[in-house]
Formats: structure tokens, C-alpha cells, sequence
């Protein structure tokens, strides 16, 4: 059987500007690689969310490179970005912006905090207060901020690259359901296998003239980016393939260890990222497999788990794997 698009009249991504989206999303992953060692899929699951110009949470212990995948990400990319140290005493407006008073213009005048920038990287985002973690909010789901009444634009493409540290949990404020569902994505790094360790304590990439984050060269600019994320919004999804991603993302919230399910937020997330997987992979389609390879890091953090189930050690990555079984598997092919 084959998938057929659902609305066939309405356009579709030319194989190839989906050729240059693949060689774009894996030029960039191998420029990234240059500096973060042995983490592809990690690294790959970051550029999704760059091309579907959604946000990316990362979750692990201190000094595994949660903060050099993002700035390896930010240095490969011609664009704007800014660093935010999290801490308790930072405000709303330390992030958002201010709007002063020019006494020789008799004006008030707003002045763009560090969120005006394509990629924003915000370290240890658990460090803040409730009230400054809101501030992030209007931001990351309407890309605009509001400021005295009125709205300013964030530039396009847009990106809020998260840390936060899963130990050391004093003093710290866990981000709300409400925030985490605003990431497209949580992932981890994990620790490196042994072979890419040692090339890190031999300082095997500095040896072999391989650039650190400061001389890694720029792969694309903000325009291609913007330019990238039109032509995934294109890529061609069948009835079948659309009824599949919701059944799947139905399961999460009808499995019996499951206090609070992914939302439809999560079924438009998993959807954007779908399509980008396969255009990363040349493709003009998606398959049933993309939903598969992405629904863990996409749904697993919009989860609420009962007591039960998290005292049993269960957790949503489990409860997908649980759900994607639960699901039958539509027939795939390349629509006509």
C-alpha cells in the first residue's frame, strides 16, 4: 500500500531544495563533531530542532558538554546568539529587555534584552526563579515580546537552547509542565565512550589542527536556515502517517502509569520534527520510521508519571517504547 499526500494540490518540496537541506543539516552535524566527540544522534536530534525551528532542552550531569553542543551549534551558523548564565537574582527584564527614558529625546525607548538574538543559549535554566523562567514563555511559543503594551519581534529563525543539571538539585527551581512542554525537544549527552575520552585528555583534536568552538568554521547563515525551514514545512505527510502520529501520542495518555499524557502541542512538535527528519535523509515523504525515531525525545519530556510507576523506575522514555508497541504500524511508501 501506498501513502497518499492529504491534499495533493497544495505544494510540495522540490527534491532539490530537499537535497540541499540534507547536505546543510549533515555539513553542520560534521562541523559539530569536530568538537563534540562520539554524540551523532545527539548532535542530529539538535539540528532537528534547529530546522523546525523549535527549542531544545538538554538535561545531564555537570561536564558532559551540555553547554559546548550549543555553542558549537551557535559558531557553525552566521547568525545572532546569546549566552545567558541562569542565576536566583536574575529578572524578567535581564532576559526580555527594558524600555528607559531619553531625557534628549523626551521618548521612551526599549532596549532588546539577550532573547533578540536566532539562537539563545540559556545555561542551568533550572537556577531561576519561577518568575524569570516565565519571561521565557511568551518568547519561546509566540517568538514576540511584550513590553508596556506593546510587541517586539524576535529575529527569525529563532532558537532557546536550554541546560540543566539532573544532580546537585539544591536551590534549584524545576522547570513547570507548562515551560517543558514548550520545548520541542529534551535530550541528554551522556558520558563519552572511552575512545572519544581519550582523544579528549590527549588533546588529539588540537594535535591534528582540528579547530576548538572559537575556529570552527561557519556552515550556513540565519537566511538559510529560515530559508530550510520553509522547505520542511513542505515535505509531503499521508492520511495514514497523520493518523498513525496521533494514535501514538493518544497511547501516552491512556496508559494506566500515565497521570498526565503528551497534549496536542506534542502531536504538532512530533509532526515538525518528522518532517525534517526526512528531509535530512533526502527525502520529500515521511515515513512511519521518522515518528519512531523521534517520538521519545520529542514526547518523553510532556509526561507526568504517577507515583507508582516512578518508584518502580519507570520513566517516559519506557512508556513510549510501551505506547509506539501498542500502535499498529501503517504500510509505508513514497506517495505518488
Amino acid at each position: 500500500m501506498r501513502l497518499e499526500p492529504q491534499h495533493p494540490a497544495a505544494p510540495s518540496a522540490s527534491r532539490e531544495s530537499v537535497a540541499l537541506l540534507a547536505q546543510c543539516f549533515h555539513a553542520l552535524g560534521d562541523n559539530v563533531e569536530r568538537v563534540v566527540k562520539g554524540k551523532r544522534e545527539t548532535v542530529e536530534l539538535a539540528l532537528v530542532c534547529l530546522f523546525s525551528e523549535g527549542h531544545l532542552l538538554i538535561e545531564d550531569v555537570p561536564g558532559t558538554g551540555k553547554t559546548t553542543l550549543a555553542r558549537c551549534l551557535a559558531a557553525s551558523l552566521e547568525a545572532s546568539w546569546h549566552r545567558v548564565q541562569f542565576t536566583p537574582d536574575l529578572l524578567p527584564s535581564d532576559i526580555t529587555g527594558v524600555t528607559i527614558y531619553r531625557q534628549n529625546t523626551g521618548a521612551f525607548e526599549f532596549l532588546p534584552g539577550p532573547v533578540f538574538a536566532n539562537i539563545v543559549l540559556g545555561d542551568e535554566v533550572n537556577r531561576a526563579s519561577p518568575k524569570t523562567q516565565s519571561a521565557m514563555l511568551e518568547v519561546m511559543e509566540e517568538r514576540q515580546v511584550t513590553a508596556d503594551g506593546r510587541t517586539h519581534p524576535v529575529p527569525r529563525p529563532f532558537m532557546v537552547i536550554a541546560t540543566q543539571n539532573s544532580v546537585d538539585m539544591g536551590g534549584t527551581y524545576p522547570l513547570p509542565e507548562a515551560q517543558l512542554d514548550r520545548f520541542l525537544m529534551q535530550v541528554t549527552l551522556g558520558y563519552p565512550d572511552h575512545a572519544s575520552e581519550v582523544a579528549v585528555l590527549s588533546g588529539a583534536a588540537s594535535q591534528s589542527g582540528q579547530p576548538g568552538i572559537e575556529q570552527l568554521p561557519t556552515i550556513a547563515t540565519g537566511q538559510h536556515i529560515a530559508e530550510f525551514v520553509q522547505v520542511a514545512r513542505q515535505i509531503q505527510v499521508a492520511p495514514q502517517l497523520y493518523d498513525y502520529l496521533v494514535r501514538v501520542v493518544a497511547a501516552t495518555r491512556a496508559l494506566p502509569e500515565v497521570r498526565l499524557g503528551a497534549s496536542p502541542r506534542g502531536s504538532v512538535a512530533l509532526l515538525r520534527a518528522v518532517r525534517v527528519r526526512a528531509a535530512s535523509q533526502g527525502r520529500t515523504y515521511a515515513l512511519p520510521e521518522d515518528v519512531k525515531a523521534l517520538a521519545e525525545p520529542v514526547l518523553a519530556h510532556r509526561l507526568i508519571l504517577t507515583p507508582e510507576a516512578e518508584l518502580s523506575g519507570r520513566g517516559g522514555a519506557d512508556v513510549i517504547a510501551e505506547a509506539l508497541a501498542t500502535v499498529p504500524v501503517p504500510q509505508a511508501g513514497a506517495p505518488l
